[in-house]
């Protein structure tokens, strides 16, 4: 079988890293790079070596920060009293885009899955625990994924913070605005029926 020099086939490798690559597309992407733009590949490194030296976690929500605090933990224009917990720092961008939401937030940085060895202490839930019992948090807004692992660590939390916060909610899961039933998974059906909401005045 053909082989690629010793650094292509280790650049090969490390693209395998991401989400989702696999050899053939890894090889793909190295190929690209590399045939039609150093330049852009010159970039990329610079830019990662950058980010992996300067970017680390807010000590207060576990965020992606390059200082101390993020953004949203220093702006003191957000709602201190609301803590909204996730799962990965892409849920907080997503929440941000979608617009509304003006508290805090917490990021596990994943769930909880014994079975990998991932228990509280690797999400964070001690420092959790520690920043509702200051006292400032009022409500807590569990927003982990609606997968069997993100319901079993909003199901532990809930449990862990009911003696500490006065109000705790989880946010809605069922059929997406605008979406047809007909097209609607089962499972997604079952979960909307579930938390069904009375109608005002009824």
């Amino acid at each position: 079988m053909h082989r690629f020099s010793p650094a292509m086939d280790a650049l090969i490798e490390a693209l395998r890293c991401l989400p989702g690559v696999g050899p053939k597309s890894a090889q793909r992407m190295a190929l690209h790079l590399l045939e039609r733009n150093r330049e852009g590949a010159a970039t990329l490194s610079r830019s990662l070596a950058d980010a992996v030296e300067r970017v680390g976690r807010c000590q207060q929500c576990r965020n992606l920060a390059e200082a101390v605090l993020c953004g949203i933990c220093a702006d003191t224009r957000r709602d201190a009293s609301l803590l909204c917990i996730v799962e990965t720092p892409g849920d907080i961008l997503a929440i941000e885009q979608a617009g509304g939401y003006r508290g805090r937030y917490f990021v596990l940085m994943g769930h909880l899955s014994p079975i990998d060895g991932i228990g509280p202490e690797e999400i964070g839930l001690p420092l959790l625990e520690a920043l509702a019992r200051d006292g400032e948090v009022q409500e807590v807004i569990l927003a982990t994924n609606p997968t069997v692992e993100g319901e079993a660590t909003a199901y532990y939390i809930t449990r862990m913070l009911e003696p500490l916060i006065p109000r705790m909610s989880r946010i809605a899961h069922g059929v997406p605005l605008g979406g047809e039933l007909e097209y609607v998974d089962g499972s997604t059906l079952a979960h909307a029926f579930s938390g069904r909401q009375p109608v005002p005045g009824s």
